[in-house]
Formats: C-alpha cells, structure tokens, sequence
C-alpha cells in the first residue's frame, strides 16, 4: 500500500513511518518540511496521488485557543478535500483520550472539531484516542509550573510510551477502516501529581510538587474520569519505571 502520514518528521510520525516501511509498505513521510504543507496546500495533491491511506499525526505549532482551533479546522478541511479527490481509501488520525471530556480546554475543542470533519467527510476513517505519551511529562511540568513551585491535579491518568502508540497505529493504519473510535493507554494508573514527583525526582529536581484538584490541565480542571479510558481500551505494555530506565528517555 501507499501510505501518507502527515506529521511524519514528528516523534510519533517517524516512528510510524519507519514501522509501516518495515512491514514493506510505500510511506511517504509529510510535513512542511518535506514540502507537504496541509495549511497552504502546498504540495498536498502530489503527496497524496495514488495513496491508498492517509494517516494524521500533526499537531499544531501553538495551544493558544484560536491558533490551535486554526491550525485544525484549516488543515483538516485541506487535508479531507485533498483525499477525496485523490480517492483515499482510509484517513487515520491520532487524537486524545478524553477529548469529548475536556471541552473547557480550547485545544480539545480543536480535537473535536478535527473529529467532527473526519466523521462528516464521507471517506472511510478509523480514530485513535491515546492517553499522554511518557515523552510528555515535562511539558506537562512546564505547563503546571507556578513560580518555584509546580501544581498538579492528584486526578489518575494512564500514560503510555509512544512504542506502544505507534505499535496500534501501525495495525489500525493497515487494517480496514471500522468508522469508529479505539482508545489505547498505557499498562498502570497513576495520580499526575505522583508522576511527575517521580520525573522530578529523576532529574535531580528538587521544586515542590503541590497537589491540587483545581490545577488546571492545559486549561480545565480535570477528575479520575477525565484522562482514562474505557475499560475495553487496548493497553500497552511499556510501564513507566521500564521506559524512564532507558538511556535518552529521561529529558
């Protein structure tokens, strides 16, 4: 098959690429700087000539509420019209757990209005929603960070190694689309104040880490519900203490 993934110069997007050639598959890695450019349009026809499957991994440059709703509406729409003319028979696109959960977050309103023109475009598709990659935890520190101190709602969330993401996208993107959504996280629950006490601690960090329910989450409030999946999600099997052991993952 011909395979298009758009975002594939990214941390998901490469690894995908490289396990879909693997399987011996045409990829073709897409992403502005490869020249395909899904807000402009720039080289998108070309890209997705003969295709018989479209993947989307990018995400957007900016978390800023408008930017972000920008980037997803206009490069979905350019992205799905481009597919239908090149008759596309499959779009698989990456999205987050929770999503429908989270809508006081401007860039889960975006998520939605990706899916809502996934679902609405009439080319067959299949959605996969991902619990927070491990790779994630330091912007998630970033984003907690209140003067020397870091505030972290105590709520459970799933985490999962992008491996174990790419390794279900891999068998989504090669199967037959089934219109629907699967959730994939990672193999064990943990409070997202106690992971990242854990990677700071790791670090050699020694900043107060201080619970709190109402510490937003990129802008909303969140519970034990908001970030875990449903109990028939696939799991991966990465855990945590295993994939931070390995050398360059803790950064």
């Amino acid at each position: 098959m011909k395979i298009v993934v758009i975002g594939g110069s990214g941390l998901i997007g490469s690894k995908l690429v490289s396990s879909l050639e693997k399987l011996g598959h045409e990829v073709i890695a897409a992403s502005p700087q490869s020249g395909v450019n899904t807000i402009t349009g720039e080289g998108l026809a070309d890209a997705l000539t003969g295709a018989d499957v479209v993947v989307d991994v990018a995400n957007s440059p900016s978390f800023e509420d408008n930017a972000v709703m920008e980037f997803f509406q206009t490069s979905g729409k350019n992205l799905l019209a481009a597919e239908a003319v090149a008759g596309v028979k499959h779009h698989v696109a990456l999205s987050v757990v929770g999503t429908e959960r989270l809508q006081g977050s401007g860039y889960f309103r975006a998520k939605l209005a990706q899916e809502k023109l996934i679902k609405e475009s009439g080319i067959p598709y299949s959605l996969l929603h991902s619990t927070q990659f491990f790779e994630f935890v330091g912007g998630i520190v970033q984003s907690g960070t209140v003067g020397d101190t870091i505030h972290m709602s105590p709520a459970n969330i799933q985490p999962i190694a992008s491996d174990d993401v790419v390794a279900a996208m891999t068998s989504i993107t090669i199967g037959l689309p089934f219109n629907g959504t699967i959730e994939v996280a990672g193999p064990e629950k943990i409070r997202l104040n106690e992971l990242v006490q854990k990677y700071l601690g790791l670090k050699g960090d020694n900043r107060e880490v201080i619970a709190d329910t109402h510490a937003p989450y990129f802008g909303v409030e969140i519970n034990d519900q908001s970030l875990t999946p449903a109990d028939n999600a696939r799991l991966g099997s990465i855990r945590y203490d295993e994939w931070i052991a390995q050398p360059g993952n803790l950064r």
